[in-house]
């Protein structure tokens, strides 16, 4: 059993569309931003980054104590290699996941989070602020579109750098940042969209 603690933002809903996709037994545990929860001292505990998501896994493959993870990409990391699924053997196609992985938590969650804070947080609106960050996204939403111009998806099977890349890329209107002319982009985005699981995923409340 793992305890999956989640809140509904981006990097919060890469915890929920994994396990919506693969059938890891687990407990859904919201962890509510708006009244500081993730400053508990239980919390701090398994997030010593008091950010969100964070897992504590009761049943480690190593048969040893509960085991706690925090930071999304190294999540979708462990829950890949616990479950064996969303993360290729062979490789190359292993080194394709994680280098894309790696490309979407150090770069397109921050510079898209930097876009939303300034456009939806910000006290006033700051034009070199979103001048920056809105070229920056639109630069990397470009990166991921050439790319997939040869990929189905990011490495040609759907996996976790899918499932990193695609709540970031699902608050493009939020960031007044359009798909229209990413048509490889906008493809890759609407045949995620319509997964099942991804449905299930952005249900959780």
């Amino acid at each position: 059993m793992i305890d999956a603690y989640y809140a509904t933002t981006p990097n919060g809903r890469k915890l929920l569309l994994f396990l919506a996709e693969v059938p890891i037994p687990h407990r859904l545990v919201p962890v509510r931003l708006s009244r500081g929860e993730q400053f508990r001292p239980e919390f701090l505990a398994i997030s010593p980054n008091n950010k969100i998501p964070a897992i504590l896994d009761h049943e480690p493959k190593d048969g040893g104590p509960p085991l706690a993870i925090f930071e999304s990409g190294a999540i979708l990391l462990y829950l890949a290699e616990k479950s064996g699924q969303l993360l290729p053997q062979d490789w190359r196609a292993r080194s394709a996941v994680t280098q894309w992985l790696f490309w979407q938590v150090g770069g397109l969650g921050p510079m898209s989070g930097q876009l939303e804070h300034f456009h939806v947080y910000a006290r006033e609106k700051l034009p070199y602020a979103l001048d920056r960050y809105g070229k920056e996204t639109r630069r990397l939403y470009g990166v991921l579109d050439r790319h997939l111009a040869q990929h189905e998806f990011i490495a040609d099977e759907y996996s976790v750098a899918d499932i990193a890349c695609y709540p970031w890329v699902a608050m493009h209107r939020k960031l007044e940042q359009s798909l229209d002319e990413l048509p490889h982009l906008r493809r890759w985005f609407d045949a995620i969209a319509a997964r099942p699981a991804v449905a299930r995923a952005y249900a959780v409340e």
